[in-house]
């Protein structure tokens, strides 16, 4: 148990609260209700990792919105460079403002050297969508490989290249050319395998979907770094590398999509320098903006550069208040080497959460990297049965006791650990002992 405290969560009331209850009222009956599994919080203000909501009680947040706030919320670097911008101009379309010349230098600064250019757009499923046309149009074919339990979001191509059921229940067919193969979710395998001895069998398997499903039109494959919406599902060590070979040998283009897993999240600026892969296309997101809505494609320059004038634009991309903002958040990044205290902080939380797992009889199992973990809650550990039920109680367990969180999961029933990078130390532990507390009283 944590021997420090910050004393950040105090919940005074049953929730909701009675201002909390009386706008959920309010918006049930003028906003259609589609939205996620969420406690019943309504938030009135954050700052850092501690979100007030609008009865005056005080929670940590392991959501960072969903995995957007990576700079904390409210940082007031980020604050003062928006509200300057917003002073000044907000939006021009596609007449240049020098916000987006500086974000646009920027951003390839920090990027792998072979990403050499970049194009902005305004939220993750533009951004992925954008990586599927240029994968496309530049190899002049039109079936593109995805995974089983991938999320690249909610728009036509997004969807199509998905692999989960559920944002595409009842909207017909989706994108012709979708060629989707089983991602190596390890603690429930599709082939019944061991990762101890498979040889991780899934990357053997992509050469027999293809034998069965393409019509000899491959363009690419797009992959999330690691699997987000299906439950944050990391893969084993070197099967990237091997996947990328896999493309590499075949002619393939290679997207990766980085909307969540960038921006300091897993514990280096951007996952892909883990195992040194070199995508052709990375879609950025989420953390880009830290809670300003910007998104965007980091490429090769030959492989963006089939775009002529005209031929790409985004009504809201590229906006001053939106690479304001990107600047901001680059600058908060290195100045206070927020991905190194996502991995210095992922440690404590990883070590605390499987010595949880061990005492709990439905923690089945606690898996990710720096500030991004998911503990999969299951009745039984020997059947691993998901207990999605359980999970939607938990969150409203920790709310009342102080703690933000919110499920994924291809069955639901996985907590996801994303707090903001800027958490501390006693931020941590604290948040650990109410988790344990709440997975306690289930």
């Amino acid at each position: 148990m944590g021997t420090e405290t910050t004393a950040a969560a105090r919940v005074h009331c049953q929730l909701p609260g009675p201002r909390s209850r009386e706008l959920f009222e309010r918006w049930a009956k003028v906003e259609a209700q589609c939205t996620g599994y969420q406690a019943r919080v309504c938030w009135d203000h954050a700052n850092g990792v501690v979100v007030t909501d609008v009865d005056g009680n005080t929670f940590i947040d392991w959501t960072s919105g969903v995995l957007v706030t990576n700079v904390g919320h409210s940082h007031p670097r980020l604050v003062e460079a928006v509200q300057t911008a917003c002073a000044k101009l907000m939006n021009n379309y596609e007449c240049l403002n020098e916000p987006r010349v500086n974000a646009a230098e920027k951003l390839v600064q920090i990027l792998p050297a072979h990403l050499d250019k970049c194009f902005f757009l305004s939220t993750g499923s533009e951004a992925t969508e954008a990586c599927i046309r240029l994968m496309k149009r530049k190899s002049g074919k039109f079936e593109v490989i995805s995974f089983h339990g991938g999320f690249h979001g909610r728009t036509y191509a997004a969807l199509g290249a998905g692999g989960l059921a559920g944002p595409k229940k009842g909207y017909g067919p989706t994108l012709p050319g979708s060629i989707r193969v089983p991602f190596p979710y390890c603690y429930r395998c599709p082939f019944r395998a061991s990762p101890e001895t498979c040889d991780m069998l899934c990357l053997d398997y992509l050469d027999d979907a293809v034998r069965a499903n393409s019509t000899g039109s491959l363009a690419g494959v797009i992959v999330e770094a690691y699997l987000g919406a299906a439950g944050f599902i990391f893969a084993p060590p070197g099967w990237f590398p091997r996947l990328e070979q896999w493309i590499r040998d075949r002619g393939l283009l290679f997207t990766l999509d980085e909307v969540q897993s960038s921006f300091g999240r897993t514990g280096k600026l951007f996952a892909m320098e883990w195992e040194n892969l070199a995508p052709d296309l990375v879609a950025l997101g989420k953390g880009i903006g830290s809670g300003v809505p910007a998104s965007g494609v980091a490429a090769r320059g030959e492989v963006i550069g089939v775009l002529g004038p005209g031929e790409m634009s985004s009504t809201m991309g590229g906006n001053p208040v939106a690479c304001a903002a990107v600047v901001a958040v680059v600058d908060i990044m290195q100045s206070e080497k927020l991905h190194d205290n996502a991995l210095r902080m992922g440690e404590v939380m990883k070590a605390r959460l499987l010595q949880i797992q061990e005492k709990s009889p439905y923690a089945g199992d606690v898996r990710g990297r720096g500030l991004v973990m998911g503990v999969e809650l299951v009745k039984d550990k020997k059947t691993k049965e998901p207990a999605p039920d359980l999970t939607r109680k938990l969150i409203d367990v920790a709310a009342q006791n102080g703690l933000l969180i919110g499920s994924v999961g291809v069955f639901g029933n996985v907590i996801r650990v994303a707090p903001p990078l800027v958490i501390s130390e006693a931020e941590t532990h604290e948040s650990l002992d109410i988790f344990e507390k709440s997975l306690a009283q289930l």
